[in-house]
């Protein structure tokens, strides 16, 4: 059979026989390779100190910007643009995740968000002067459509792993993003610390550093497009995209028949804020409080993506030992502990910031993979794309939240500080429920096969 024929080929049943599950596994890794690139380089390094400069340069004497007339200090936009994109991400989500399962036609909604994120990334190549309304405009296109593309995305894998290989095939997802989010950080941090011998300014640097993220992110999107296979959509749909929203409210209706995969839900929500807004907000208040350098912001980030690799792997084996549900346990005692350390590090003291960074890198991947493994236990079969746009609505188009909490703090007080030790409360409230979901029951009651450990 040749590839083109491998890639067309619509089993009837959504199984398909090993050495087929491990092409489209193989090509599924290469999405998370894609679009990491824009969470590390884009959201998690330069954008928001630099879209922070840009919105300070247009503020007024008291630092305060004025979208469509709001007072919004200058130092906040950020992370209101964060919570705006996940705001529409939220509307988005659910449509295109009813469709695909409507439709049985993944591929074309993936492609269509992925491109449409990559094509505002690379359009911040624009970002310069006092144009913060142009930053702020693309930031919320590019994470609403990564959110959406992520939704489509995760929803192939209990589709192209058996239960009992989900966690590994997870963990190796994001391992993959970590290992081209480590090696796209390279190449920006020669660009940035070399700009002068390159004959840039350091703005022209960052600006070609965002976009890079973009072209990085379309280039590699190639890859899972064309190894992954569309399934044939369930009997019955009809596949209109404008009957989405009514599959939503039936996929609601639907989900109250499975309160425990709904209780996960909800404590993967509130502890998974916190996560999304650390990553988000971690350059800003390394550069604004800590009074880091961006050369030292870089490689702090780049020591997170090379020790997530190892992360996310090691947690796998945990998940093999002690299960998915306990070993999520442990890494979110650990993101508590990091909060408090956080709080307390002292300003210009980049030894202490690295040893922060390494700290969540070690638990930054794992954390994700497992519930991300854990959830596709508790999908109904046939609804994986409805369920899995819940899901990402929790992984990021919920998570406006955290963003909003970290902005009024800072709003409200003027400190990072205080901003950054209200996030606690996420990962708390987030553990003791998760403490409370009884997962062998939740997986049994959602109609699938209970793996040895979970």
């Amino acid at each position: 059979m040749s590839a083109e024929t491998a890639d067309t080929t619509e089993p009837t049943d959504g199984t398909a026989g090993p050495g087929d599950r491990r092409r489209e596994q193989r090509g599924w890794y290469f999405y998370d390779f894609a679009c990491s690139v824009y969470s590390t380089s884009v959201l998690t390094v330069f954008l928001g100190p630099y879209l922070t400069s840009v919105a300070k340069s247009a503020a007024d004497a008291d630092g305060f910007v004025h979208p469509l007339g709001i007072p919004v200090r200058a130092g906040s936009l950020f992370a209101y643009s964060v919570s705006v994109s996940i705001v529409l991400a939220v509307v988005l989500m659910p449509v295109a995740g009813a469709a695909a399962d409507r439709t049985g036609r993944k591929k074309p909604l993936l492609a269509a968000a992925a491109y449409t994120g990559a094509t505002a990334t690379a359009a911040m190549f624009f970002l310069d002067g006092d144009r913060y309304l142009l930053g702020a405009f693309l930031l919320i296109v590019a994470n609403a459509a990564i959110s959406v593309s992520m939704s489509l995305y995760n929803a192939y894998l209990p589709q192209i792993a058996e239960p009992d290989e989900r966690d590994a095939v997870s963990s190796r997802g994001w391992a993959f993003g970590y290992t081209s989010g480590a090696l796209v950080l390279v190449l920006n941090l020669i660009l940035y610390t070399g700009h002068d011998s390159f004959g840039l300014s350091e703005s022209d640097a960052v600006r070609i550093c965002l976009a890079s993220a973009g072209v990085w992110w379309g280039a590699f999107t190639v890859v899972p497009l064309r190894r992954l296979r569309d399934r044939k959509a369930a009997p019955g749909g009809d596949g209109a995209v404008g009957s989405g929203w009514r599959q939503l409210r039936a996929t609601l209706r639907d989900m109250r028949r499975h309160p425990l995969t709904l209780s996960f839900l909800l404590a993967y929500l509130i502890y998974n804020d916190g996560v999304q807004t650390v990553i988000s907000q971690a350059s800003v208040y390394g550069s604004e409080e800590l009074d880091l350098d961006q050369t030292t912001l870089i490689t702090a980030v780049l020591l997170v993506q090379i020790l997530a690799v190892a992360g996310a792997l090691g947690m796998g084996r945990l998940a093999r030992v002690y299960g998915a549900k306990r070993t999520i346990l442990g890494s979110l005692v650990i993101w508590t502990l990091i909060l408090f350390a956080g709080y307390f590090l002292p300003a210009g003291s980049p030894v202490f910031f690295y040893a922060l960074a390494a700290a969540i890198g070690l638990v930054l991947g794992g954390s994700q993979a497992l519930s991300r493994s854990l959830f596709s236990h508790l999908v109904p079969r046939g609804k994986e794309a409805e369920y899995f746009s819940a899901y990402e609505m929790s992984d990021r188009g919920l998570s406006w939240l955290g963003p909003l909490v970290f902005g009024l703090a800072y709003q409200l007080t003027g400190s990072y500080r205080d901003a950054i030790i209200s996030l606690l409360i996420f990962f708390v409230a987030g553990s003791v429920l998760l403490a409370r979901v009884p997962v062998r029951q939740a997986v049994l009651a959602a109609g699938n096969p209970v793996p040895e450990r979970i």
